[in-house]
């Protein structure tokens, strides 16, 4: 089958389009025939090898997993011993942050999977599962977002951003979106009700309170928390000094703040789909690459100014 790999550490220069032998299924696991991918910064980091403690999860002097991809869509086309949940033919989407989804086939635990609905389509599907998680799971399972609560949400245009304003909304919530000038009207095309221009004024000097502040861009500090927010968020970092001078800072405070990865989860993409299913969230697609172009996919959201999401197609 064919796969976008690496070898080694390094820019989306590196990858190759290679075949490789199709993945076997295994215990409690799907066969996965790949209709479309997304790309997320997680895939740049993983490709890069930074920060570089990550490796050693990913593999200290070279990659663990040669193929390259968290995010897909597609078709069961086996299942493992012990699957209880899906079927063969089922259309099936999810995440696997350790990697192997940039691939015609890929072998995923069911854990990791949740069922698409009918009416939704492979590219949308495929954006959902590490971008909509951690938006889910920053306002809900972390945040503890109540209907009627206001939520400021930084770096509103971007992957995890925009799907966390149509999630906020959807749960009841006031939302203001901070962003650059550019988009402005699309966090409010997509259900923001106030949108904040970074590039027109200082996030980090603005006084308005909240109840919830997430952080999706990860430029926010410790102090910018406390004067904005009753309690945080912190999904990304611009940088390992921010992250562990922001995470100090809270260790000596008894602000609220937390600070996670997502997790994927059938209950959570169960979640996903249905919100998707009744038409309370959509992925903004700004790009879409053949798979053979999957390079230029990764070379193009690193550069971190992407608005919602970009995608990739097997067919």
């Amino acid at each position: 089958m064919k796969a976008i790999t690496k070898h080694k550490y390094g820019g989306p220069e590196i990858l190759k389009l290679e075949d490789v032998e199709k993945p076997i299924v295994t215990e409690k696991h799907l066969l996965i025939k790949i209709k479309a991918n997304s790309a997320n910064p997680a895939d740049w980091h993983t490709l890069r090898g930074k920060p570089f403690f990550a490796r050693f999860t990913f593999g200290l002097f070279k990659p663990k997993n040669q193929v390259l991809g968290a995010d897909f869509a597609g078709v069961v086309e086996e299942v493992g011993n012990g699957v209880n949940n899906f079927k063969v033919g089922d259309r099936v989407f999810g995440e696997m942050l350790n990697g192997g989804a940039f691939a015609e086939y890929t072998c995923a635990p069911e854990t990791v999977c949740g069922l698409m609905p009918d009416e939704t389509d492979f590219i949308d599907m495929a954006c959902m599962p590490i971008a909509g998680l951690t938006a889910l799971q920053a306002l809900i399972s972390h945040g503890k977002l109540k209907e009627g609560e206001s939520v400021l949400i930084n770096g509103a245009s971007g992957g995890v951003g925009h799907f966390a304003v149509q999630i906020a909304k959807a749960y009841g919530a006031q939302v203001t979106a901070v962003c650059s000038d550019r988009n402005v009207d699309f966090v409010k095309s997509i259900g923001a009700d106030k949108a904040i221009a970074y590039d027109k004024v200082n996030i980090h000097e603005y006084n308005e309170k909240f109840d919830l502040v997430v952080d999706s861009n990860g430029n926010l500090t410790h102090a910018d928390y406390k004067r904005m927010g009753k309690r945080g968020v912190m999904v990304g970092f611009t940088t390992i000094g921010h992250m562990i001078s922001t995470l100090l800072k809270k260790g000596f405070s008894k602000f609220p703040l937390t600070q996670f990865t997502a997790e994927a989860n059938n209950k959570d993409l169960g979640t996903l789909a249905n919100l998707i299913n009744e038409g309370k969230v959509k992925p903004h697609i700004e790009k879409t690459y053949a798979y053979s172009d999957i390079p230029k996919a990764i070379e193009y959201i690193e550069s971190m100014r992407t608005r919602g999401k970009v995608a990739m197609l097997w067919e």
